[in-house]
């Protein structure tokens, strides 16, 4: 009796180039990148956090590819932009690779929860009645004095006409002049930042389509405001030599530079450090 090849001898074989193909990307990820990066170029962690303002926290996150801390893909591709920047890295390579592994680029979010606890409204301006009052009772005594002078001349008493005749015509009195309210000038109009004196520098932010943190220091390194610009609301700051900038959500802003509108590119989450001074805004 002769033997046989079995059933499974007869099934093809699998060729070792057909298996699937298990390989990763082994690719360094973009934490990694930038922890390298910070390294060769001799940074640390703190030195980093000092010039990007970025929180230390969040800088050991990202290196560790965590961006729970970040609030949300707008302020994640921010930062890493930012981060990107000091350790001279291309941050628009970084950003997309970012947007590739996190379903392409987000549409706007609100700013993170971490920046509630330092919502600072700005003050609104108030009519000045104070000043309204003392123009109102200047003018008063003015005419009360007026009028008694012109009316007390022939010692208060006058007497009927008995002779035929018309009467002569009287002159019209002329009408009082009421003086200019001394005191307190008049608060400026929002429209003031038109007309910026030349000898100072005068920046003007509105939050148009977003919240957004800023810092604003002067020229001696003052800080003038450190907080949440909400949606709507402006500031205004002004220094005799120079204005230093950050703006967290800079695509939200508009900037008005010694009364000129200033044209720029910023995008929803990025981070923008600027300083101005005197004459023709200049972005630093």
């Amino acid at each position: 009796m002769s033997i046989g090849n079995s059933p499974e001898d007869d099934r093809p074989s699998t060729p070792q180039d057909d298996r699937p193909d298990d390989r990763t990307d082994d690719r360094p990820s973009i934490g990694r990148l930038l922890q390298q990066a910070r390294i060769d170029a001799g940074l640390s962690v703190e030195e980093v956090s000092t010039s990007t303002r970025v929180r230390i926290p969040i800088v050991h996150a990202i290196e560790n590819d965590d961006y729970s801390r970040c609030g949300g893909d707008v302020y994640a591709r921010g930062h890493i932009r930012t981060l990107a920047r000091a350790v001279g890295l291309d941050p628009t390579a970084l950003v997309d690779r970012y947007d590739a592994d996190h379903g392409g680029r987000p549409a706007p979010t609100p700013t993170a929860p971490l920046f509630e606890a330092e919502r600072i409204r700005p003050d609104r301006r108030r009519p000045n009645w104070t000043a309204a009052m003392v123009a109102a009772i200047v003018a008063v005594v003015a005419f009360v004095g007026f009028t008694m002078f012109n009316g007390g001349g022939d010692g208060g008493t006058r007497t009927s006409q008995v002779a035929e005749g018309p009467a002569p015509a009287q002159k019209p009195s002329p009408k009082p002049v009421r003086p200019k309210p001394a005191g307190q000038p008049p608060a400026p109009a929002e429209s003031a930042i038109a007309a910026a004196p030349k000898d100072k520098v005068t920046v003007k932010l509105t939050a148009t389509e977003d919240k957004s943190w800023i810092s604003a220091k002067a020229g001696d390194g003052k800080l003038l405001f450190d907080g949440l610009l909400l949606k709507g609301d402006s500031k205004t700051f002004q220094d005799g030599e120079r204005l230093d900038l950050i703006l967290g959500n800079a695509g939200a802003i508009e900037l008005f530079v010694n009364g000129k509108k200033v044209a720029d590119e910023f995008e929803d989450g990025q981070v923008e450090r600027l300083s101005y001074t005197k004459g023709d805004p200049e972005i630093g």
